[in-house]
Parts: structure tokens; sequence; C-alpha cells
């Protein structure tokens, strides 16, 4: 198995893991030999509590914010199990909602498995059938994406009559993507009796529940902290008309002191013409959106994750499981639709003991949204206005049509440039 780098995030509680190192868990020498190599050293909360349990071969419910360490929760029980007994064939199973959480997921097992003789394959769309069929064949480990994992069932190049364990991870991506037909019928072609299934989470929508309900045997259920941010993130949101928003991104991007820009829009078309303004007027970025081909995505990825592009702007697609941990500052530029998309977007930093920063634009159509985002974090955020940003100018198609639609003076007579109060918006000074 190929060897690559891997972060470990350290607990949030170094209380609860007081004296706890992964020698406690007595996993074979080759796994702990690759523990080390990689730089793990304290487990995480969900490590310390989930592992015991998946070890005893216990059903499990996974509740964790991203970026806990939930992957090795679950990868190293699993290259335990299956090196307990050596024969061949597809033996574990896990479902993500994106190709690049697969990718990861899997670069994750390759390495921390890398002394034990299994093998690990990927299975998503985008990509040609033929290399996936042959890598099926001899893979232990299948990290899959539910559409071609269905097309491979359909044309009998899979294999899972001797399945031992199941994942889903992050499972409520996978209902909000739409996913949850196709995890059914993924389901019906499972051994039923022997296998153990472990389902993984940042929150349980109620439909989730229910397939818990349906799917697992009496699991156990293990939570870390709650639906909250990292508390190594602090947040600001920027009041802004929609028309001005691209000019504070620049001016944002051109006063703070960065080092990755995660950049979140609502749709692929605006990633993609965001990131085109952006590179035209220098900086190093690219786009992540879900009309590329998958070889476009991961040179998009692993630019960001190199340095190569100092931002990425990106749709939700990128919103969990991909673990950059350079990323100084996530930036909203469009409000995302739910709180809990809110946390799982500005997850992506102040990861691995990392201060990070979460910008995020609204405007007077999001008050609502901005209100319920604030009840949900459980911290204080920040709203800011830049003093030298001129905030008075009209929207494009409000030139030159004459004295008739002079745009009205500034509501406040001194700062021209600072926007007029609302019942809305509670204006405050500047951060500096």
């Amino acid at each position: 198995m190929q060897t690559v780098s891997l972060k470990q995030k350290q607990p949030t509680s170094r209380k609860e893991n007081h004296h706890l190192d992964f020698k406690t868990f007595s996993f074979y020498p080759q796994l702990q030999t690759r523990i080390t190599a990689v730089g793990y050293s304290i487990p995480t909360p969900i490590q310390t509590r989930a592992i015991p349990k998946i070890m005893q071969g216990h059903d499990l419910i996974g509740l964790a914010q991203t970026g806990t360490g939930k992957t090795a929760a679950f990868a190293l029980p699993i290259l335990h199990r299956l090196m307990k007994r050596q024969c061949r064939g597809l033996r574990a199973l896990i479902i993500a909602p994106t190709r690049e959480l697969a990718e990861q997921i899997h670069q994750a097992i390759e390495s921390l498995g890398a002394e034990t003789g299994l093998k690990s394959t990927t299975v998503y769309g985008g990509v040609g059938l033929t290399p996936q069929v042959q890598a099926l064949k001899v893979a232990d480990i299948v990290v899959a994406c539910p559409g071609r994992l269905i097309d491979h069932i359909q044309r009998k190049t899979v294999d899972l009559s001797k399945l031992e364990v199941l994942v889903l991870d992050e499972a409520d991506q996978m209902f909000d993507m739409g996913f949850l037909p196709d995890i059914r019928r993924i389901l019906a072609h499972l051994p039923q009796k022997s296998r153990q299934t472990l389902l993984f989470s940042a929150t349980m929508p109620n439909p989730i529940r229910h397939l818990a309900n349906e799917i697992l045997k009496r699991p156990e259920r293990v939570q870390v902290g709650n639906d909250a941010p990292a508390d190594t993130v602090s947040h600001t949101f920027f009041p802004v008309a929609q028309h001005l928003k691209t000019a504070l991104l620049l001016k944002l991007l051109g006063s703070e002191q960065t080092q990755g820009v995660l950049i979140f829009t609502r749709t692929k078309h605006r990633a993609r013409q965001l990131g085109g303004k952006l590179a035209k007027v220098g900086y190093h970025s690219t786009s992540l959106q879900g009309n590329l081909s998958q070889s476009q995505r991961q040179k998009a990825m692993n630019g960001f994750k190199s340095g190569k592009y100092r931002v990425l702007v990106a749709t939700d697609i990128a919103a969990r499981g991909i673990d950059v941990a350079r990323v100084s500052h996530v930036i909203n530029f469009d409000m995302p639709t739910t709180p809990e998309a809110y946390i799982h977007r500005i997850g992506r930093t102040g990861r691995a003991e990392r201060s990070g920063e979460a910008f995020t634009f609204f405007s007077n159509e999001d008050s609502q949204l901005a209100k319920a985002i604030r009840r949900t974090i459980g911290m204080p955020v920040l709203e800011r206005i830049i003093e030298d940003f001129n905030y008075s100018t009209p929207r494009p198609n409000e030139h030159n049509q004459g004295s008739r639609t002079k745009a009205r003076p500034p509501a406040h007579g001194k700062g021209r440039n600072r926007p007029p109060a609302s019942g809305a918006f509670a204006w405050l000074s500047p951060r500096r």
C-alpha cells in the first residue's frame, strides 16, 4: 500500500484522555507501527469512545462534528478485525457521499494499513469502470459513493457476499444529497445476519434516525460535543448588498493575513465565475464544483492542499470530510441554506489546534437565517463593516439612467461608506 501523510487533530478534552494512548487498544504490531509513523499520539475523544466498542463487535452510531478524527475511529478497528482472519474477498464497505471524501478515507486506510497486506480501493463516478472492476477483484476494503456502487452491483462486478463490516460515513450529508433511496438499494444486497454496521454523522435528522433504527442491531451510541463549531474558530458576519459581495471579498483578501482561503458559493456557476475573477486579478485560485471531471476536481484539491492555490472557491461538495489543515479562513460568499450547513462549512478551518476565521456575507433577505446560525453555534458573532469600503456604490444598472434615478444619499451624513442602519442589522465598529 502507498504511504501518505496524515494529520491527527488532538483531543479537545485532555482530561478525558489522561494517560491514554493508542497502545491502550492493543492493535496488532503492524498497525501500531503505522499509527506511530503517521504521527498519531493521543486519541481524540471520538476515537477513545468508539474504538473499543467497535473492536468488541457492536454496531455503533457515532455523532461528532467534522475534523474530530472519525476516519481513524472506524478505519483502525476495521484493519485490526480483517487481520485476525486472513482470507480474500471484499469484507469491509465504507459508503461516503462525495468522491473527495471517499478518496481521503481510502488514502487514510492505505497509510494506516501499509504493513497489513490488506488492499483498499475506491469506487466513484467520473472515472473509467474497467480499472475499478479489476481493483474490486482483489480488494479487502472498498470506499464507495452510492451511485457508482449501484452500477457495479447491477453489472455484477462486485461481490458483497463476504461483507463483514459496513460503514455509512457522513450519513446526514448523504440524506441531504438525496442518496437515501440508493443506500436502501445497496442494503438489499448486503449480508444481514453477521454484518457489523457503523453509522457516523454530524447531525441526526429524522430520516437518518429512522434508517439507523432499521439497519443497526442494538447499537452503541457515541456522541462527542454537540452540533457546534470548534472553539478555535472565530465568527464574523459582514452585512453587504448582493452586488457588492465581490468587491468586498477582494477588499478582505487584500487586507487579511491568510494562508489557505476556502470560499463557499451556493451554485456551481457562481463558484466557477468567482474563481475565474479572482484568478484574473492575480490570486492563485481555482474552483471545485460538480461540473468538473474527477481528474479536474482532484487537481484542484491537490493544488489547494499543496499551497499551489491560495484560494479555493467551492460549492457545498467540499463542505465535509475534506481535511486541509492550512485553511486559515472560510468565507461564506453566499449564506449557507441551514445552520447545520454553516457548521459543516466552517469546520474546514480551526483544525488541528490551529485558530481559524469564519467570514459570512449576508444581506437583508438572509437576516432570519443569520439569527438561526447565531442561536445554533452558541458563540459570539461579530458584525463588521470596513470603514474604507464604499457601501453606497449603486447596482450596475443604476448607472447612466439620468437624474430621475439618482441614488439616494447615505443614511448617515458622516461616513458615506457606512451602510445604513436597519432593523435587521446592528452595525458595529470594524474589527482591527
